[in-house]
């Protein structure tokens, strides 16, 4: 039974034969977008107070495991990028060019369509406020969830832009990535699974002294999250794409969920869970994956939901939150893919071109170093020994 378990195709094996591009990945990133959609549906319609009700009770499990799955997903992604990139700054250039412009195309909207329509405030007082300034630090990994006068009467009062919270937790994540590659740890992947052990620690010692009761999962969490997918990464070619490992480690990803401060050691059976379905590869549909439109449906699903609830109380029910906030947040995003994302990527040429042009310069630097030492030793050989 224990053999059982282990046997059959690698992940690589597995990540290989669907050319590097499995479609279980692009599904997963969509249906897992629509999830959290889904999930403010609950949250913009009836407020923190319910809120909290869903997350003490046995729907806890349902939502708990989106985010994880989504950090996870891009541990195991974002490794592949950081192997494939020859400098730091082209893998650097790259994580920018993904989420900076769509998130500043986000914002900016947000600011400047959607606040002045709905704010209770003039307009000259809603663009001299201090909240509509600091509003868009936003871009930078610095998060101010509310803009002045807006959605004040909502059931999820003042909050514009409640996803965002995640967003410095990513942030962090690509700062480890980044620290583990700098000290070679990336590469040696015992140290990598080390680092994951210490992380374990952390988490025992976390439990024992900052004990959590049941609610979301916590950021730092999250990250524990990347990090395991960044170790499934890196022992792909040691871990079976099988089956019965997959019924195993959900069946304890779930229970972990069940149990207070059990998601601090989720990690590592629910990065499994979410590598194993990402490396599935179903036909890929021509019109859900002509773009990558998971992102967008994340970041423009909140506010759009929040001005749904800014219409009234006649359209305060999920599942009217839902249905119209659904397709309007698909238009959005499909635009925000075409119009932003999209030309934004189109970038990643000049950061090849700078990745050739640093590695050609350093070859040069290393042959002029290694020709001026071959000097030096061959004029050491011919100057003539002292009588």
């Amino acid at each position: 039974m224990f053999k059982a378990l282990f046997s059959g195709q690698s992940l690589n094996e597995k990540f290989l034969a669907a050319q590097g591009r499995p479609g279980g990945f692009d599904y997963m990133r969509l249906i897992l977008a629509l999830l959290v959609i889904c999930w403010h549906s609950v949250v913009t319609t009836y407020g923190d107070e319910f809120q909290d009700e869903v997350w003490g009770s046995g729907w806890r499990v349902a939502w708990a495991v989106i985010l994880p799955m989504f950090f996870a997903l891009s541990g195991f992604l974002v490794a592949g990028s950081l192997e494939r990139s020859k400098t730091l700054v082209t893998f650097l250039g790259l994580r920018l060019l993904r989420i900076v412009p769509a998130l500043a195309g986000e914002v900016t909207l947000s600011a400047l369509v959607l606040g002045p329509l709905v704010t209770a405030l003039p307009l000259r007082s809603y663009l001299s406020d201090s909240q509509f300034i600091v509003y868009f630090l936003n871009i930078l990994g610095d998060i101010h969830y509310k803009l002045p006068g807006v959605f004040l009467s909502n059931p999820q009062p003042g909050v514009v832009n409640g996803q965002l919270w995640t967003v410095p937790f990513e942030l962090y994540c690509y700062m480890v990535l980044t620290a583990l590659a700098i000290t070679g740890v990336f590469k040696r992947r015992v140290w990598l699974l080390c680092f994951m052990g210490g992380f374990y620690a952390l988490q025992v010692a976390n439990t024992i002294f900052h004990p959590r009761g049941f609610g979301p999962v916590g950021g730092y969490t999250l990250i524990m999250f990347f990090v395991a997918g960044l170790v499934l990464y890196q022992y792909r070619d040691k871990i079976a794409w099988n089956g019965a490992l997959f019924c195993l480690a959900a069946g304890a990803f779930l229970a972990l969920l069940t149990v207070k401060n059990g998601d601090r050691f989720a990690a590592l059976p629910g990065a499994y869970v979410t590598v194993y379905l990402g490396l599935l590869n179903p036909p890929r549909d021509k019109v859900l994956l002509s773009g990558d439109y998971s992102y967008g449906l994340f970041l423009y699903g909140y506010p759009l939901q929040q001005a749904l609830m800014s219409i009234g109380p006649e359209v305060r029910h999920w599942y009217l939150n839902l249905l119209l906030a659904i397709p309007c947040a698909a238009v959005v995003a499909a635009s925000s893919w075409w119009l932003i994302e999209k030309p934004a990527l189109s970038l990643r040429r000049y950061l090849k071109q700078f990745e050739e042009w640093y590695l050609f310069k350093r070859s040069l630097a290393k042959e002029t170093v290694m020709e001026a030492a071959a000097n030096e030793e061959a004029a050491a050989v011919e100057v003539p020994a002292p009588d």
